[in-house]
């Protein structure tokens, strides 16, 4: 039975103190040193309880990159609407640099890690793409099809570089920070120019073979038939 004076924690309660515990132990110790019942100990969960809401560490690395997701499209953006695309994902970036304020000794801890664990590295690339698609819909830039892709991946290796900075950057200001991602944006923006002209070759080559099957087709007479 559950005792009366320590009512079990909701499932919103327990998830919450789980990723809470979690990045205090990261800001502690290295990712791969951290168990799943150091996790229930810190937070007071039992591994019942815990295992209610996840499964894995990785699970609570997930569910806090989604909170902070959530947190950066949950603001306000209207003031951007008319401004440039650079200029729209520099106001999202930064909002995200923000929200990650309250852990900087934690994503320290886990950007050390991810420099000697590759598997590790690998999780946290593909969860870092997911959410630079996210924060690209949320500056109005596509994410759609294989350009989208790469253009979630480009931003994902950009952001990183980025963090690298924020995470020795003590000036409250975020000075460094700031100029870091304006020509971090900037170079992406050559890029982009680029990728676009690159992608649109096999699409033009498609429409060329495209006009010149329905010339075919319109006046056969005009293949050449060898004799």
């Amino acid at each position: 039975m559950t005792d009366a004076s320590n009512p079990a924690p909701t499932e919103a309660s327990a998830r919450a103190k789980a990723i809470e515990a979690f990045l205090n132990l990261l800001a502690e110790k290295p990712f791969e040193r951290i168990d799943i019942a150091d996790i229930a100990k810190a937070a007071g969960l039992t591994l019942a309880q815990l295992r209610g809401v996840f499964s894995s560490t990785v699970g609570i690395l997930r569910a806090h990159m989604k909170d902070i997701d959530r947190q950066v499209l949950s603001a306000d953006a209207s003031n951007m609407g008319e401004e440039p695309a650079r200029e729209r994902l520099f106001d999202v970036l930064m909002r995200r640099l923000d929200a990650h304020a309250a852990h900087k000794p934690a994503i320290r801890s886990l950007m050390r890690s991810a420099l000697c664990n590759p598997p590790l590295a690998l999780v946290m690339n593909a969860l870092a793409a997911q959410s630079m698609g996210w924060m690209m819909t949320a500056a109005g830039i596509s994410v759609a099809g294989p350009k989208g892709a790469l253009r979630a991946q480009a931003l994902t290796l950009l952001y990183v570089r980025v963090l690298s900075v924020w995470a020795n950057d003590d000036d409250p200001g975020l000075a460094r920070t700031m100029a870091a991602l304006d020509r971090e944006l900037a170079r992406a923006e050559r890029w982009s120019g680029i990728l676009d002209t690159m992608l649109a070759i096999p699409e033009r080559l498609q429409a060329r073979r495209w006009r010149a099957k329905r010339r075919r087709d319109a006046d056969p007479d005009d293949e050449i038939v060898a004799a």
